[in-house]
């Protein structure tokens, strides 16, 4: 699904709650993934790590709440004992799946969904969120495929991008996050753009057929800002590393709560035109953006 505009002007035995900032992540390059969804709302993960055959039980969370200091964002409990902490040790062998086929909206990394009986999508999502930036060769340890679960019912977390040109010459990335008609941002994040709370999202950007290298590499990551939701990117050169210019880009962010992940893609800007530059500055005014501004 590939979209260019912003929308004018722009009117995505252990027993744990995680406080993980997103659709939840369950385990690192599973395979063989299944998804059961029983009666009560519990989700129930089969794969196989390291051939190894696992199951991991999930309850107790749906969609997400709006940005706050007062408590921490919605999160599932998880069981990795396959029930022992929860019902029996197991529980996988007698577990029945109500959840039938899944007619949601279209997900990006899709590797399993499924409608359950209260009429809630659950679905799990893999992609690699650890690449290193700049396109540089990824470890093994950074080139994971990260296995998320979410669970939701209504509209899916929105990820709006413009593309224009920074200072006349460099590919540029612009846009907002939003969920339910609000920004999507964190309070608190470490000086290389971590969040240190359960809302702050990063978004992660891939460069296609650039200097990297050809096929899609990874650009870099960055957080929406806080109170808005508003990112801005420019594609230049980084140090050493030369401008990831590509043919097209995509983004990719995590969604809030435990709600799905989102991925948006589109073309390059392509040559510099002057009169589009001066149609994507206003919007870029519009946002009201102290960090973001119209060159």
């Amino acid at each position: 699904m590939r979209s260019v505009s912003l929308a004018l002007v722009l009117a995505v035995v252990c027993v744990f709650v995680s406080s993980a900032n997103a659709s939840q992540l369950i385990d690192r390059n599973a395979r063989g993934v299944k998804l059961a969804v029983d009666a009560k709302g519990e989700a129930m993960i089969t794969y196989t790590d390291r051939g190894q055959l696992k199951h991991v039980l999930a309850w107790n969370a749906i969609n997400a709440i709006a940005p706050t200091q007062a408590r921490a964002q919605v999160a599932f409990k998880l069981d990795y004992s396959g029930g022992w902490g929860k019902v029996h040790k197991d529980l996988w062998k007698t577990f029945g799946s109500r959840c039938g086929a899944y007619d949601g909206p279209e997900l990006a990394w899709l590797v399993a969904a499924c409608k359950a009986p209260d009429g809630s999508y659950w679905a799990l999502q893999a992609w690699q969120r650890m690449l290193p930036n700049y396109g540089v060769a990824p470890t093994a340890a950074q080139s994971v495929w990260e296995l998320r679960l979410s669970h939701w019912t209504g509209a899916l977390p929105v990820l709006s991008i413009g593309t224009d040109w920074a200072w006349h010459q460099w590919d540029h990335l612009y846009g907002t996050y939003t969920y339910l008609g609000q920004p999507v941002f964190g309070f608190k994040s470490t000086s290389a753009g971590s969040p240190l709370d359960s809302f702050g999202r990063n978004i992660y950007v891939d460069t296609l057929d650039s200097a990297y290298g050809a096929g899609w590499k990874r650009e870099n990551s960055f957080l929406t800002h806080s109170g808005d939701g508003v990112f801005c990117y420019s594609v230049n050169p980084h140090g050493a590393h030369p401008a990831g210019k590509g043919t097209a880009y995509r983004a990719t962010v995590e969604g809030p709560g435990v709600t799905p992940d989102v991925m948006w893609e589109g073309d390059a800007p392509g040559v510099y035109d002057q009169a589009l530059d001066v149609q994507a500055n206003a919007a870029i005014t519009l946002l009201d953006d102290k960090q973001c501004r119209a060159n």
